[in-house]
């Protein structure tokens, strides 16, 4: 049986291109709205949250943010909740989102931001950040907050 990693993907794989018709609805800057999504991962607990800067190695995405949930309902609370943020306090709709039905990998494309939500288990077998190793990153304390993000500072 043929498995994803025997594909040999490159990371430009695992997201669409920008384009023309790929455009964010709003002005808010990327770096607000990561911030956003870090915080209602927060709030819903996510685990070993990454936040990679992949702007000087993609023209994917701006951010990527890496997120492990213990259980597929846990996945399920940080997309609703990452959805939920961005659209409340930012006008800001996903552009694209996959995964949803089975909820063991989900990747909302904003565009700007991708946010990547694993059970541990894909997310070992994918391993996004040694993909995008070239990327600086920073790790978010899980009891502090996005404002504490170096990475997203203003």
């Amino acid at each position: 049986m043929l498995k994803i990693k025997d594909l040999k993907l490159e990371p430009r794989d695992l997201t669409p291109e920008r384009t023309e018709e790929k455009k964010r609805k709003t002005q808010v800057p990327v770096k607000l709205i990561t911030r956003l999504a870090v915080d209602a991962i927060l709030e819903k607990k996510g685990r070993n949250i990454e936040v990679l800067d992949v702007r000087m190695v993609s023209g994917v995405a701006d951010f990527f943010v890496i997120v492990t949930g213990d259980s597929e309902l846990q996945v399920k609370a940080i997309v609703a909740s990452v959805r939920a943020n961005l659209r409340e306090k930012a006008g800001e709709r996903p552009w694209h989102v996959e995964g949803k039905e089975h909820h063991n990998w989900v990747l909302m494309d904003y565009v700007d931001l991708v946010v990547h939500v694993f059970l541990a288990e894909q997310r070992e077998y994918y391993g996004l950040e040694r993909l995008w190793g070239d990327a600086p990153h920073a790790t978010v304390d899980e009891m502090g907050s996005a404002a504490d993000v170096k990475i997203l500072k203003d």
